[in-house]
């Protein structure tokens, strides 16, 4: 039987990186880094073959697909003690587009993937954090909505906007849990009202909502164009990763950045990046919040005033260094 699932994280994958045609670059440097040990977060890959197989069979799954994704979903849940679509303790997930080949901006990431009415209310129970939990859900309605869904995500800006001029706030991080409820009501009326149903509260329903726009990606008009530049066959397809779910807006003790092990401009070998603390992916580069350095060093040669991730946070960056070392 062919494998189109395959599973990485926990110390062990099922690929390696040798498997770039397979499992995509993502995919296949995700699988190589939980073999080297590295604190990667569980998940799956689902291969480019299945993507190849969607297109070549009238947009239809592989027949052990549904199987093999259910399998893979299971392992995470033992990995992390969590279970996906659980009302008290539920697993969420990250859902990657990942070609063979590099395509910026093919498809947007949908992050907190398993998230409806009943799980947040177990995300705010888990962590204490209601704020937490609801910036986690309006978060993810807006992707899933944009991404999935086909909707405009200057809707969901609009309200957002709006919310913040009646607060009398202009950041994101001013909003309290009683604000984030508030947005979350007016994002799923939004939904309602622009496909005449609610935003779905299935969580499995969520998960292949999300798989079927990572392959239907691989043939919108930006797809396209790009191969055109860049000489990427069509029948190469793109995989898609599945991943848990570790959370940078979780309070002051967590963050979310970008880094390279070495300065991209010059090749030192220096660490190098950004970060925000109390933020998820696209607020790094959105503009909305300025990121802070990720060394004491960064961040003088660019004369900010924010303390940088050596400085904020020198327990995980002390980490964070020893694996950038590795």
């Amino acid at each position: 039987m062919t494998q189109w699932v395959y599973g990485f994280g926990g110390g062990s994958a099922d690929g390696d990186a040798s498997m770039k045609n397979l499992l995509g670059g993502k995919g296949a440097n995700l699988a190589e880094m939980s073999s080297l040990g590295l604190p990667v977060p569980p998940g799956f890959t689902i291969t480019t073959e299945a993507c190849v197989h969607y297109y070549s069979n009238g947009q239809t799954w592989p027949d052990a697909l549904a199987a093999q994704v259910a399998a893979g979903l299971k392992t995470v849940e033992t990995v992390v003690g969590k279970t996906f679509g659980d009302a008290s303790n539920p697993l969420l997930v990250s859902v990657r587009s990942g070609a063979r080949a590099s395509m910026p901006g093919m498809m947007d990431t949908v992050l907190n993937l398993g998230l409806n009415d009943q799980t947040v209310e177990g995300l705010a129970a888990l962590s204490g954090d209601r704020r937490f939990a609801f910036d986690s859900y309006r978060r993810f309605i807006t992707m899933y909505s944009s991404v999935v869904l086909g909707l405009s995500h200057d809707d969901f800006e609009e309200v957002l906007d709006d919310h913040k001029d009646r607060l009398g706030v202009t950041i994101d991080t001013d909003l309290t849990a009683k604000d984030w409820e508030k947005v979350v009501a007016d994002y799923k009326a939004v939904v309602e009202d622009r496909l005449g149903q609610p935003f779905p509260q299935d969580p499995h329903d969520q998960l292949w909502g999300a798989v079927s726009a990572v392959f239907a990606s691989w043939m919108n008009d930006r797809a396209k164009f790009y191969r055109r530049m860049h000489d990427i066959p069509e029948s190469w397809g793109t995989a898609v990763n599945v991943q848990s779910m570790v959370f940078g807006n979780m309070g002051d003790t967590s963050a979310t950045g970008v880094a390279f092990t070495r300065n991209p401009s010059t090749g030192e070998a220096k660490l190098y990046g950004e970060f925000l603390i109390k933020a998820q992916g696209e607020d790094v580069v959105s503009g909305i919040r300025t990121p802070q350095s990720l060394t004491r060093a960064g961040r003088e040669e660019m004369g900010e005033t924010a303390p940088s991730m050596e400085e904020a946070m020198p327990a995980v960056f002390a980490e964070f260094v020893e694996v950038v070392g590795r």
